[in-house]
């Protein structure tokens, strides 16, 4: 006889808790997903779902944005209360950092008072253990009512545990409740809500929540939760007023929002008091680091010395690894064309292919080992837990611009792409100041610009080489301040800076290794889309021209589109119309102005010794020199970022006039700082 076990519909679970609580991990392990997850907050600025089977339960899982409470402020947190409030979720699953647990139970006591099935996923059991401290796992169920499952996602351990628990928990069952108070904290309520709910308040905070809830019955308002709502009216909250749209004028005198949350951390208080044990049993290693990391003064200093490590690696490791792209590229260029010419193709075609798609193509894919070595870097330094460091240490300055520390995260996140990084501006509670963040953020150097710093800065500033590229990443953050200060408004910061400083860890292995081949797979899938186009139309652009086919570029479409732009872009020194061509191109993505270089002066291996010796002499004979080089860079660094970028900008922006003034601002400035920069260098270099 064979059993056919019943399928039961899809449960919705959804991933809440404190950001950088771990919940982006745990839904990779999940659904296999390879979401980007770092050691600082703000990582995940959108919901994202996935699925999963778990014998014959069959999941939705729903990763949301960091929230320390659910009276939201950021946009984030508005996202992630609005689907806890809105959607039809079977399931929380609340992720905390059990070696922070203190902090993160704020947030789980607001998901109990919902009313909804909450499960309590215990993340960073490892760590907790390392640290000589434990968790009581008995005695936290009894305080709290809801199952608490100890889970380590970068460890992936007690994952079957917490999904066997989600699924039989998806019907919220009556909770034993084993509360034991300090003499004096015992209510004398009319109702004996110890044995209803963990979170109980004073007798007279408990009266007005059941007047509020017993009105809202009588008034017809239909909720699930009755109690929840009687709390945020008691609270003042704007947007749970306007929901319910009733006066409670004569029951809510004031706002009790200090009252509630203080009793919520008395209640916190107790619960560590009874359920962690050895809590200051070791002392941690990030109190000694933050002495450097985040010393007043030595603070910043210490951020720029670690960035140019970072760029010495990607020169010094990435051009080793380099060497092999290009022996290869070169043997695979001369042997394609051996081939075509050989099977007889037609030479117009063997051009395109040799000259047009291999050489812009693979010119972009000998950058790949410093792209590499730099997202490397970049990802130790996030999953290590220091990058949230450098926000700390911006707040001084960035609140002398009107910002708050916070707007300097996107500025970080530019450094990889600046995509993500325009969409991380939704952390910030201000419209005015996530206008001004889109607004400099671009002025980061984005991976994009990197295999251009490689090109121009090996070529013209030999052991410099290193220096040249970096001040690039250094002018970028300069003129993004710069750009932030001049937009300041009247209005002062309101807001301070309110960022978790996570724990110090070891990087996890798994969580590098997604994060950096992410990276690597998008710049290979813009090679073999974005950038395997622009060689092609670059390529037709100088083959043919008014009169058709022409083997002279300067009769070509390309050369008239140049030589329109050129006359602007002389005074930067960057007046050849190949120049201004290639440029053009960038607005693609940036790194097609090396592709288009290669393309424009027929150069299969740019990226090779040979190549850059090709090309600097073929430069050379144009009077294009090591001031032209800089200049060059420096526009590239500050013009208008990807047709993406400006895509992600508008949409966030939400203002075709805001964009528009964007892209006329950014063009501006890199045409001044190039023109200065390229005029200063003149004076001094005759």
């Amino acid at each position: 006889m064979v059993l056919y076990m019943k399928e039961e519909k899809e449960l919705k679970v959804g991933f809440v808790g404190n950001p950088n609580c771990g919940k982006t991990t745990l839904f990779n392990a999940y659904t296999g997903a390879k979401l980007k997850v770092a050691n600082w907050p703000g990582v995940t600025v959108e919901k994202k779902e996935g699925a999963m089977k778990y014998h014959n339960h069959h999941f939705k899982l729903v990763d949301l944005p960091g929230i320390y409470s659910l009276t939201s402020y950021t946009m984030e947190e508005k996202l992630t209360r609005k689907f806890i409030l809105d959607s039809e979720v079977d399931v929380i699953v609340d992720v905390a950092d059990a070696s922070a647990l203190e902090r993160n139970l704020y947030l789980t006591l607001q998901l109990i008072e919902l009313g909804k099935p909450v499960v309590l996923a215990l993340n960073m059991m490892d760590i907790v253990k390392e640290r000589g401290m434990e968790i009581d796992l008995h005695r936290l169920p009894e305080m709290l009512g809801v199952p608490c499952i100890p889970v380590s996602a970068r460890k992936r351990t007690g994952l079957q545990i917490l999904v066997h628990t989600v699924a039989h928990h998806k019907e919220k069952r009556k909770a034993i409740l084993e509360h034991q108070h300090p003499e004096g904290r015992e209510s004398r309520h009319r109702h004996d809500h110890h044995a209803e709910y963990a979170m109980v308040y004073d007798d007279t905070i408990e009266d007005k929540i059941d007047e509020i809830a017993d009105r809202l019955k009588e008034r017809g308002f239909e909720c699930q939760n009755y109690r929840w709502y009687a709390l945020k009216l008691l609270e003042q909250d704007e947007e749970i007023i306007e929901r319910v749209g009733m006066d409670f004028s004569d029951l809510i005198d004031r706002s009790y929002e200090a009252d509630i949350i203080n009793e919520k951390y008395d209640f916190i208080e107790e619960i560590i008091e009874e359920c962690l044990v050895n809590k200051q049993a070791k002392a941690a290693l990030t109190d000694k680091a933050d002495r450097l990391f985040t010393h007043r003064y030595l603070g910043l200093p210490v951020f720029l010395s670690i960035m140019a490590a970072v760029f010495f690696l990607t020169f010094f490791v990435g051009d080793w690894l380099k060497g092999f792209f290009e022996t290869f590229l070169e043997w695979f260029s001369e042997g394609a064309e051996t081939l075509l010419l050989t099977a007889g193709v037609h030479k117009m075609l063997v051009s395109l292919m040799i000259d047009g798609i291999i050489a812009g193509v693979g010119g972009i894919l000998t950058f790949l080992p410093n792209i590499f070595i730099l997202f490397l870097a970049l990802a130790f330094l996030e999953d290590s837990g220091y990058m949230s460091r450098v926000a700390y240490v911006m707040d001084g300055l960035m609140g002398k611009l009107g910002l708050s520390g916070r707007a300097f995260i996107p500025m970080v996140l530019g450094f990889g792409c600046s995509v993500p990084a325009v969409m991380a501006s939704r952390a910030l509670e201000n419209p005015a100041d996530r206008r001004r963040t889109i607004f400099v953020t671009p002025f980061m150097s984005c991976s994009a610009k990197l295999p251009v710093y490689v090109l121009f800065s090996e070529m013209f500033f030999g052991k410099f080489a290193i220096l040249a590229a970096f001040s690039m990443y250094l002018l970028g953050l300069i003129i993004g301040i710069l750009t932030a200060f001049l937009l300041k408004g009247k209005e002062e910061v309101t807001n301070p800076l309110l960022i978790e400083l996570p724990e110090y860890k070891s990087p996890n292995a798994r969580t590098i290794a997604i994060y950096v081949w992410e990276k690597v797979k998008d710049y290979l899938a813009k090679a073999g889309t974005t950038i395997f186009i622009a060689s092609i139309i670059v390529w037709f652009a100088l083959n043919f021209g008014p009169s058709g086919f022409t083997v002279d570029m300067q009769e070509s479409f390309g050369a008239v589109f140049g030589k329109a732009l050129a006359p602007v872009l002389a005074t930067a020194g960057l007046g050849l119309w190949q120049i201004a061509l290639a440029l053009l191109s960038g607005l693609a993505a940036k790194e097609v102005v090396v592709s288009s270089f290669s393309v424009l002066f027929g150069i299969a291996n740019i990226s090779s010794a040979s190549g850059m010796s090709e090309l600097s002499n073929v430069l050379a004979d144009y009077g294009f020199g090591a001031a032209n080089a800089y200049a060059l860079m420096v526009f590239v660094l500050l013009y208008t970022p990807c047709v993406a970028a400006v895509g992600v900008i508008k949409r966030e922006l939400k203002s075709a006039r805001w964009t528009a003034a964007m892209i006329v601002y950014q063009l501006f400035i890199a045409w001044l700082m190039s023109t200065a920069v390229y005029q200063i260098a003149r004076i001094f270099l005759r």
